[in-house]
């Protein structure tokens, strides 16, 4: 055994020059990486909904927060931190929408997009996040009026986009309609169009919550009176 070794010094000398090539370049590529900064990786594609199914074995409440802790922790990235501002929104929204799919009950997507990503100190981003918010409202406007009340809220006091915040008031008040839904969810158009100017249009909605039925609480009918007086004293002293 010992015979078949043969010295260092016999292996042939190209091949001792490419060996100290590669181990000058490792040590070159070590000293490289450890002086590079810290770059944050982007945030990747979200899997569509039935792969994510899949990959859940039969649980996909649990893949769904998987998912969603999982977004929580990606601005915390080895050696950098990444602002919400520099994330890829529409991706963002693909894990959004793909984390409410597999759990439709759960409000923790919704409450995530208008109450955190939304804050964003960018209204590209904030209205992609309302966006989702709106389309995801009006696929169980029962459940997820809240979220919707808060984008409202978003577009009216963080946009400034009176108009933005009227059309999402207006689908709350066609839409939300069921039993749990409280009254001032419903007059938030109202207050808006008061907001703009629009005192016509502010009485004929709250003329129209008055004839729907829909409120029957004394004290809200007394309220929604009183409003419809002080519009129309309002709509007087404007008048030329």
């Amino acid at each position: 055994m010992a015979a078949a070794q043969r010295p260092w010094t016999s292996v042939p000398r190209p091949v001792c020059w490419v060996l100290a090539a590669c181990l000058l370049l490792q040590l070159g590529w070590r000293l490289a990486q450890q002086h590079a900064p810290a770059q944050a990786r982007p945030l990747p594609a979200a899997p569509p909904a039935g792969v994510a199914r899949l990959a859940s074995l039969g649980e996909p409440l649990a893949m769904s927060k998987a998912m969603l802790l999982y977004l929580q922790s990606f601005e915390d990235q080895a050696g950098v931190s990444l602002p919400w501002r520099e994330l890829d929104y529409d991706r963002l929204a693909g894990w959004l929408e793909t984390a409410q799919t597999l759990d439709p009950r759960s409000q923790y997507a919704l409450v995530a997009a208008g109450e955190v990503y939304a804050g964003v100190a960018d209204p590209q981003r904030a209205r992609r996040m309302l966006n989702f918010v709106a389309a995801s409202f009006a696929a169980d406007p029962r459940r997820r009026w809240p979220a919707m009340a808060q984008a409202v809220l978003v577009a009216k006091h963080q946009l400034h986009d009176l108009p933005l915040a009227l059309g999402y008031a207006r689908m709350l008040r066609r839409l939300a309609t069921g039993p749990h839904v409280p009254p001032w969810v419903r007059e938030m158009e109202a207050f808006i169009l008061e907001d703009m100017d629009q005192l016509d249009g502010a009485r004929l909605v709250i003329g129209g919550l008055l004839a729907s039925g829909q409120i029957n609480d004394p004290h809200e009918l007394a309220f929604l009176a009183r409003r419809l007086d002080e519009l129309a004293r309002k709509k007087a002293q404007a008048a030329p």
